[in-house]
């Protein structure tokens, strides 16, 4: 990360609440101020966790996406306007962000994460937030922050139900990566997209709130990191869920045969 900045009696103000948490303090809230976050998707779990990142100062934030804003997107992707219905999602994340925070940076990237651009787009930044919604994107996310040594904070969601977890495999030890979890992809066919199987919009603000609030802790080192655990939730059943995940020593991205 770059150095850190000193704080002006405007950010004093701003970020009062988190200054005055012990964990956090004035330290850390400069640390936030210097850290860049990527997050993939201005979507239902990308809009939410944009918004609260921009908010705690996060110093410098990506957001790729290179789709428009639709209609449909409304019913949970908060972030956007009606105003914004046409307009890439990229530019009305960037146009949103300024407004809850102007002191941060904001760098859209309008194009679809790929094996050829991964790389050159995930290098600049610290932490990852990952709000894509097919299992290409993910694998690659977890395959180049892997090789990158990028932490990768990752959520899904889907009708009443959602999950999240951390991967930061290349610290070695006990952390486990995606593929450690799924080693291969379901097939497209059996796992149906949010279109066909419907989505209850304040889910994705849970989920993406807790993004959020992991990304924070990963940059700050403080708490219990979701390295090695699957949180799930149930909105239905208004319950969290945690499963242990292991490390695979043939796992094709971070094994060791």
């Amino acid at each position: 990360m770059t150095v850190l900045p000193d704080m002006t009696e405007a950010q004093i103000r701003r970020y009062a609440r988190h200054i005055v948490l012990p964990e956090i303090g004035g330290v850390g809230q400069t640390r936030l101020m210097a850290a860049k976050v990527l997050v993939i998707g201005a979507g239902g779990l990308g809009a939410p966790a944009l918004q609260y990142l921009a908010a705690a100062g996060i110093g410098t934030l990506g957001v790729i996406d290179d789709d428009t804003v639709d209609l449909s997107n409304l019913q949970r992707q908060i972030i956007h306007r009606t105003a914004d219905i046409g307009v890439a999602k990229a530019d009305s994340a960037r146009r949103a962000l300024g407004d809850i925070n102007p002191e941060i940076a904001v760098r859209p990237h309008k194009e679809r994460l790929t094996a050829a651009n991964a790389e050159q787009i995930l290098a600049d930044y610290d932490v990852v937030a990952d709000g894509s919604d097919n299992f290409a994107t993910r694998y690659l996310l977890n395959d180049t922050c892997y090789h990158l040594k990028k932490i990768l904070v990752s959520a899904a969601i889907l009708r009443f139900d959602g999950q999240i977890s951390t991967y930061k495999s290349w610290q070695g030890g006990h952390h486990p990566c995606l593929r450690c979890l799924f080693p291969a992809a379901p097939s497209e066919d059996s796992v149906p997209s949010c279109a066909q199987a419907g989505v209850l919009g304040a889910l994705a603000g849970t989920l993406g709130a807790l993004q959020a609030t992991e990304v924070v802790k990963e940059i700050l080192g403080i708490g219990r990191s979701l390295s090695g655990r699957l949180l799930t939730y149930d909105a239905l059943a208004a319950s969290f869920d945690e499963m242990a995940i292991t490390k695979r020593p043939d796992c094709p991205t971070c094994g060791t045969r």
